[in-house]
C-alpha cells in the first residue's frame, strides 16, 4: 500500500476542513458577537506499514495521518460605542441568557435588542432576552428612557424592569454553535450566575475575527493545498513506471 498517498489525500480533507472554517470567519466577521471557528491539527495512527510480508506486530513503520478538528475561539472582541440605548455589551466573561421563540435558550454576547409590539426586549433574532429570574423583561406602557446600570439592572425612568441575566460555563469549548454569535448548551452543561457582571449600555461587541490573518490563512491553505496534489501526482506516476515495467 502506497502510506504517502494516503497521507497526502488526508492531508487535502484536513485542509478543506480548515479553509471551511476560514471561509466562515470571512462571511461572518462583521457579525456582532460572532467568535472565530478554529481549527486543531494533529495526527491519528493508522496501524503499521510492513516492510516485509513476514515482519510481525511493532516490526513495521507506524503509519500516522493527519486529522483536522473544528473549535471555536471564545477570547472577547472588541467593544465599540453606538450611543443607542439598547445595544448592549459584556465586559468581561459571560452570556446573555435568551428565550427562542422554539422554547430553547440560547447564550449570546451579541446585546444588539429591540422592543417587540408587545413591548418586550428581544434579540435580533425575535428571542427574549431574560432576567435573573428566567422571566423576559418588559418594558412599561408609559415608556420613558431605558438606563442599564452596569450590574445589568434594568430601569425605564424611575421603575425598575429587572436585571439581566448573565451567566458562564466551565468549559465554554462544549458550547454548540448557531447562528449570529448565539450558542446552545448540551445535556450536562449547566450555566453558572456570574456574580459581578459588567453591562456597558450604549455598546456593541465586535466579532473576534482578524479579517487580515485569515486571508494570509487562504494564502497558506491554498500553497499546502497546491504541495499535497503534487505530491499524489508523483506518488501516482511512480506507481504507473512501476506497473509498467512489471508487465
Amino acid at each position: 500500500m502506497n502510506v504517502g498517498l494516503y497521507q497526502s489525500a488526508a492531508s487535502l480533507s484536513a485542509l478543506e476542513r480548515w479553509q471551511d472554517a476560514v471561509s466562515q470567519n470571512i462571511s461572518a466577521g462583521q457579525v456582532t458577537a460572532y467568535k472565530k471557528r478554529t481549527v486543531e491539527f494533529s495526527v491519528q495512527p493508522m496501524g503499521e506499514f510492513a516492510q516485509d510480508q513476514k515482519a510481525r506486530i511493532g516490526d513495521g513503520v507506524p503509519a500516522y495521518f493527519p486529522r483536522a478538528t473544528y473549535g471555536i475561539s471564545f477570547q472577547n472582541g472588541e467593544v465599540e460605542p453606538t450611543n443607542r440605548e439598547l445595544d448592549l455589551a459584556l465586559q468581561g466573561e459571560g452570556f446573555f441568557v435568551v428565550q427562542m421563540p422554539d422554547g430553547s435558550k440560547s447564550y449570546t454576547r451579541a446585546g444588539e435588542l429591540h422592543v417587540r409590539p408587545d413591548r418586550v426586549l428581544a434579540t435580533s433574532q425575535g428571542g427574549e432576552i431574560l432576567s435573573e429570574g428566567d422571566a423576559p423583561i418588559k418594558l412599561t406602557p408609559q415608556g420613558g428612557p431605558l438606563t442599564v446600570n452596569p450590574d445589568g439592572k434594568i430601569l425605564q425612568g424611575d421603575i425598575p424592569l429587572g436585571r439581566l441575566q448573565v451567566v458562564k460555563f466551565p468549559d465554554p469549548t462544549k458550547l454548540i454553535a448557531r447562528s449570529a454569535g448565539s450558542f446552545l448548551a448540551p445535556a450536562g452543561l449547566d450555566p453558572v450566575p456570574v456574580d459581578k457582571p459588567y453591562v456597558l449600555q450604549g455598546h456593541l461587541e465586535n466579532s473576534n475575527v482578524a479579517p487580515l490573518r485569515e486571508m494570509v490563512d487562504l494564502v497558506t491553505i491554498s500553497r499546502a493545498y497546491e504541495a499535497n496534489q503534487k505530491l499524489i501526482q508523483s506518488s501516482d506516476d511512480l506507481l504507473g513506471q512501476a506497473l509498467e515495467k512489471l508487465g
